[in-house]
Formats: structure tokens, sequence, C-alpha cells
């Protein structure tokens, strides 16, 4: 990984016209600490690095943001909803997995994955009947819409989906799928 030079840093912040006061409201950092990492006088922490590089990233309009890769309005089930309606729900959307929420806050996630694992056990002759709230995966990931994409993607690592909060309110969820026509 290079790390950019002063000369680097100065460069890309007049070509993004910004001044150096500009970039230190962006990056929170002072100011004389930015004409001091440009003059070379100083070398940076690395989070400070980050922080800079990021804001710069960021006037270049290059960073994304879950308000940008979400699905929303979101299509959600509620707790009470039959595993058998939340099927329904979820093929005539062609989803694989819907979240469970109640008055807007996520509980968790429910997905054709989670009903066929279920299917095999022997009460689970009657399973659409039951209510998703029984069936839904209670682990969830849950970011704001100013989160960044690098962000989303350590909780990808993890989860299925990440759903956005703002508020309180689920607004969007986003996907691996998500990312990947975004990029593409």
């Amino acid at each position: 990984m290079d790390l950019p030079t002063p000369a680097d840093l100065r460069e890309r912040r007049n070509e993004l016209g910004l001044t150096q006061s500009d970039l230190a409201d962006r990056a929170d950092v002072s100011q004389p600490l930015i004409a001091r990492i440009e003059g070379g006088d100083v070398d940076p922490r690395l989070s400070t690095l980050r922080r800079i590089v990021n804001a710069l990233q960021e006037a270049e309009g290059a960073i994304l943001r879950a308000e940008d890769l979400m699905n929303s309005p979101i299509v959600s089930a509620q707790p009470d909803d039959s595993v058998h309606e939340t099927e329904e729900l979820m093929d005539q959307g062609g989803f694989s997995q819907v979240p469970v929420i109640r008055d807007g806050t996520p509980l968790g996630l429910i997905g054709h994955s989670d009903i066929r694992q279920r299917s095999g056990e022997s009460e689970a002759d009657n399973l659409g009947d039951y209510p998703v709230d029984d069936l839904k995966r209670e682990s969830i990931a849950t970011v704001e819409p100013g989160a960044t994409i690098d962000e989303i993607n350590d909780y990808l690592n993890h989860n299925d989906a990440v759903l956005v909060v703002e508020g309180g309110e689920t607004v969007g969820i986003i996907t691996e799928a998500d990312i990947a026509a975004h990029i593409s």
C-alpha cells in the first residue's frame, strides 16, 4: 500500500478546489495541521492520514455510503406473520430473505434457508402456520445511512444482510448482491 506524500495530498486538495480549511473541516483536524502535513513538517498518525484521505475521497464523490446502496422502501415481515405468508411475500418480490420488523425496529431476518433448515425437524409438519418470530435469525447488523462501504463490507463478512436504520426506523437493506450490482 502506497501512502500519499505531502505533495500528493496538496495536489489532490487543489484539484478539488478545496482550501486547507475546507479539508481540515471535512477531516475533523485543524487547518494548521493540514498546512504542516502538506509542508512536510510533520508525519501524521495513520488514523489522521486516513481521515484526510477519506475526506478527499468523499469530496471526489468516490466513497459509497449505505444510503447510496440500500434498497428502499424496505419489504418486511411482522413477527406475528405466518411462515406461509412470509414465503409468499419473498416469492412475489423475488427475495431470498426479508427483515422481521415491528414498529420500525428490526428484530431479525428470515429467509428461505431458515425455513428449509427448520422443515427437516420432526415437529415442523405445519411449519407454514408458525409465526416468523419463531424462525427468524436474531443476529442482525445495522448501520446508519452515512456508513461507508468499508463498514458495510465488514458486517457482510459475517451477516447475510445489513439493515439501514435512521432515527430508530429501518429505512433500507443491503446485501452482497447490492454491492456487486453497484460496483459493476
